[in-house]
């Protein structure tokens, strides 16, 4: 009687095919990482201009309508802030700072605001977002925050209050 004696084990192509495919999970995770913390780090940064937009409003509904950027040192109060400059600049706790733009808005003609990076918050009152990093001519109570993004390469986020 013949036996045939077989060998157990996983031949070399199985190997090579499991690595292969194991190999392309991580090459896929790992492409697909920084694309999500990119994202995660852009809804941060329209939640902190939604919250300085909800500061303004408060600020302005406790001061009879003036202008948070009157008085720095009360409007940081309102928000998370853990200092604020002698200049009027804003930090965060989260690092990032706030400023006014003291840009001059008239009649409907777009300004272009300067100073807006991924780390600074600039904020103008008496204004409403026109498109990517310009404001026109709002109402006195109204007020425009920016912030640039790191999607979309590097468009300017603008929500108005």
């Amino acid at each position: 009687m013949n036996l045939l004696k077989k060998e157990k084990g996983f031949t070399i192509i199985e190997v090579v095919l499991v690595l292969a495919i194991a190999g392309l999970i991580f090459l896929m995770v790992f492409i697909a990482l920084p694309a999500l913390q990119r994202n995660q780090r852009d809804t941060a940064r329209k939640t902190e201009v939604s919250k300085i937009l909800a500061s303004i409003t408060t600020y302005q509904s406790n001061n009879r309508g003036q202008s948070p950027s009157d008085d720095a040192a009360t409007f940081g109060k309102y928000l998370d802030s853990t200092d604020v400059s002698s200049g009027g600049t804003i930090t965060l706790e989260s690092g990032t700072t706030v400023t006014r733009s003291t840009s001059a808005l008239s009649g409907a003609t777009p300004v272009t605001i300067g100073g807006v990076t991924q780390d600074n918050i600039v904020f103008v009152m008496g204004a409403k977002c026109a498109t990517d990093n310009q404001v026109v001519v709002g109402s006195s109570r109204q007020a425009s925050a920016l912030i640039q993004l790191e999607n979309g390469g590097g468009a300017v986020y603008c929500q108005t209050s």
